[in-house]
């Protein structure tokens, strides 16, 4: 089954020939010129993946990307202006899965699509040592529980804790993790490693697990047994 793409864009010509090429690589789209129609749609059609612009009427990109946070995982790929690192990285911060400067390349945009949703439904890596007393990952069903309670973790980081919880106690460069859970071939930078392991630990937080994820300074990131829960 061919994947839906929702393109959030008030410029009609860029979503004209996002239409026309993402349609020649088998992809439907859905397009949308204003966030509030751009959210409709993806509440009621369900898309694969949502290309969102920053720059949007009424409400900008940073705020239609948090919106879909509270509801939804689906992968989102925000178009930045060229040069504009802030708006790339709030973007991350916000729960973005990838940017794209404009202008850009339609062959590049759709590299970068398969790949998000290559990650979207990657294999896990072995489950053999993906589980504690505290922590226990479903690989299957992509879950992660701590004392009975469901973390709402995105595929990628469900994969970046899978990585670390591989080998506790190993440090794993950002090169390494970025090599591991997004790919050998992606297009994104080590900060999104960094944004990544922001929104994990708040997770992890959130049931009282604290201080799992450890940073070695100038090394990279590994997971501590000793980080243990507070509940």
């Amino acid at each position: 089954m061919s994947s839906t793409i929702l393109i959030i864009d008030d410029d009609q010509k860029l979503n004209k020939l996002l239409t026309e090429f993402l349609g020649d690589f088998g992809f439907n789209t859905l397009t949308a010129t204003h966030p509030q129609d751009g959210l409709k749609k993806l509440k009621h059609k369900s898309p694969d993946l949502v290309i969102l612009d920053v720059m949007l009427p009424g409400m900008d990109g940073f705020e239609v990307c948090k919106t879909i946070r509270q509801n939804s995982s689906v992968p989102i790929i925000m178009l930045t202006a060229r040069g504009e690192l802030m708006d790339r990285v709030v973007g991350l911060e916000l729960g973005a899965d990838d940017y794209l400067p404009k202008p850009f390349e339609p062959e590049e945009m759709v590299a970068r699509v398969h790949a998000l949703l290559r990650r979207a439904v990657a294999a896990p890596v072995s489950p053999a040592a993906t589980d504690t007393s505290a922590i226990q990952l479903d690989e299957d069903a992509m879950e992660v529980t701590i004392h009975g309670k469901t973390l709402d973790l995105r595929p990628l980081e469900f994969k970046l804790l899978q990585v670390l919880m591989k080998k506790p106690g190993k440090v794993r460069s950002r090169e390494y993790l970025l090599d591991h859970v997004w790919g050998i071939n992606s297009f994104v930078e080590l900060r999104t490693v960094d944004v990544t392991v922001k929104r994990l630990r708040k997770a992890l937080e959130s049931c009282g697990f604290s201080d799992a994820i450890k940073t070695v300074r100038g090394a990279g990131y590994r997971y501590s047994e000793s980080g243990k829960s507070h509940s």
